[in-house]
């Protein structure tokens, strides 16, 4: 069971705040034993988060104020499971802090629930880390494997949230849908242990 869950994008002002503060209402009414915080990579300490993400979050029932945290090695060790708002968000973390490698997904991707998408996710994966490693070994990837890598990756999902900044209430409500459409889904994942 993940006690501790981090929700990363890139100001914490806009994304993971909304993660954050939705997952936490609606964890609570399942009645989910876990915290969340949430993070961004390039982030301000106390930054105020925005006020259509502040919005939403009231209007959805989530009483709490939030403030914006920069990631860190701190919080990175603190998390039992991170997720991003994007791809990219999920690879400077990897950069930055390698040895989180096996508890960082992106929202979308650690929350799917279409088994097909799953086991193709996971392959992709699998595949992916072969190469790294002959890489790493200094050996050769053939043409073949480079095939079988790009054809993993068609018709897979996008797993990234676009970021609502800038945009009016409208964007962000859209933004906060397919937030809280995750989070559902992630909490059912949760709670079946």
């Amino acid at each position: 069971m993940y006690e501790r869950i981090l929700f990363v994008c890139t100001g914490n002002t806009c994304r993971s705040p909304m993660a954050e503060g939705l997952f936490r209402k609606l964890a609570a009414e399942a009645g989910l034993d876990t915290e969340a915080r949430s993070a961004g990579v390039s982030a301000w300490d106390g930054s105020p988060i925005s006020k259509h993400s502040a919005n939403i979050l009231r209007s959805r029932g989530f009483a709490g104020s939030l403030t914006s945290s920069a990631l860190s090695g701190e919080t990175i060790a603190w998390a039992d499971l991170i997720l991003t708002m994007t791809t990219g968000h999920k690879q400077t973390i990897l950069r930055r802090y390698p040895e989180s490698a096996d508890k960082v997904y992106t929202l979308k991707e650690f929350a799917e629930d279409d088994p097909s998408v799953t086991e193709t996710v996971a392959e992709q994966q699998r595949f992916h880390s072969e190469l790294q490693i002959k890489q790493a070994l200094g050996q050769t990837i053939t043409e073949d494997e480079l095939r079988r890598a790009k054809q993993l990756g068609l018709g897979m999902p996008d797993f990234d949230i676009a970021d609502p900044f800038g945009g009016d209430q409208e964007i962000y409500e859209q933004c906060a849908d397919e937030i809280e459409s995750y989070v559902v889904r992630l909490i059912r994942k949760l709670a079946q242990g």
